[in-house]
């Protein structure tokens, strides 16, 4: 069959589809529970970062609603369990909750006050820290990781560390501390960690050493993250052929909200859920070709929640113009 140039005008998007709702009852029915696991580290002398243990399977949460004292601050995806909360005064106490929102806006009860308190001002302070040394790590079981590292160094003092996982922070501990404990990681994985330091102005370190670590298999745990029962189809539009593709998410533990797609082993294209994603068999179209009777293979792979790409679906062959009778 031959081969047509129609891949190099696939152009990567994303599909968005929005968030709806925005009300809250206080106590209304079938509010998930409570977020546990809450902290709250400064992470300079005008913000905070807040983290959460997510809500298990099955709770229904849909977002996450962060609230310094009485006041809502921030608003997250059910997917994330943390965020930064700025434009915070310097030497201030405060006391941060969440609440997680689940179907219908029911909204659940707050945790427990995490109390915190900012760092005073250094104005003069104009250079960041010291890059951290010595950084080591090892996994912790199946499903965590501990990293180890020496203290940065600072004219005026670090106020925190940010661990990162392929440049994005993933977890952030008090600037006295020198390991931290990454958990909710995947068996049988392989991961890629690095450690900055931050001090009151907010100026942050390069990164120290990157430490690579595999997450042994523990029993009973299923490494596979490929999408599974995956089909290609296709049909024809004003002139156009596209891929009709479904499968199946990899039981991840949480919603998988991005994907990409291949055809003949090339990028093609990003899907992204802006809201909750489909439960059960997901579908999507995408556009391949204006000429019948090229042959096409397609596969695609899964964001996880700990932001690696899991494994590649099965690939399928599909042929534009075969939906014709």
């Amino acid at each position: 069959m031959p081969r047509n140039t129609a891949l190099a005008a696939l152009v990567p998007a994303a599909l968005l589809l929005a968030l709806t709702g925005c009300g809250a009852n206080d106590e209304p029915a079938g509010a998930p529970p409570a977020p546990a696991g809450v902290t709250a580290q400064a992470g300079s002398a005008t913000s905070v970062h807040v983290m959460w243990e997510r809500a298990p399977d099955g709770a229904g949460v849909r977002a996450y609603e962060v609230y310094r004292g009485g006041a809502k601050v921030k608003e997250v995806p059910a997917e994330r369990n943390m965020t930064d909360v700025t434009g915070l005064k310097p030497s201030t106490p405060y006391t941060f909750t969440v609440r997680a929102r689940g179907a219908e806006d029911a909204l659940s009860p707050h945790s427990g006050d995490v109390p915190v308190t900012t760092p005073a001002d250094v104005a003069e302070d104009t250079r960041p820290p010291s890059r951290p040394a010595g950084v080591t790590g090892r996994s912790d079981g199946p499903r965590g990781a501990l990293l180890r590292w020496d203290r940065a160094k600072d004219d005026r003092g670090v106020v925190s560390y940010d661990i990162l996982q392929g440049g994005a922070r993933i977890h952030s501990v008090a600037g006295d501390a020198t390991s931290a404990r990454i958990t909710r990681l995947r068996p049988g994985t392989h991961y890629r960690f690095t450690v900055t330091a931050r001090d009151a102005a907010d100026r942050t370190s390069t990164a120290g050493r990157t430490v690579e670590i595999t997450t042994p298999h523990g029993p009973g745990d299923d490494p596979d993250t490929a999408p599974t029962g995956f089909r290609a189809t296709t049909h024809s539009a004003d002139g156009a052929h596209y891929a009709d593709l479904s499968w199946l998410a990899p039981k991840t533990g949480s919603d998988v909200p991005e994907y990409q797609i291949y055809l003949d082993g090339t990028f093609a294209t990003t899907l992204v859920w802006g809201a909750r994603a489909p439960e059960g068999r997901a579908t999507y179209s995408v556009y391949v070709s204006k000429r019948a009777g090229e042959t096409y293979r397609v596969k695609l792979r899964a964001r996880l929640p700990d932001g690696e790409w899991g494994a590649f679906s099965p690939e399928r062959t599909f042929v534009t113009g075969a939906d014709r009778p």
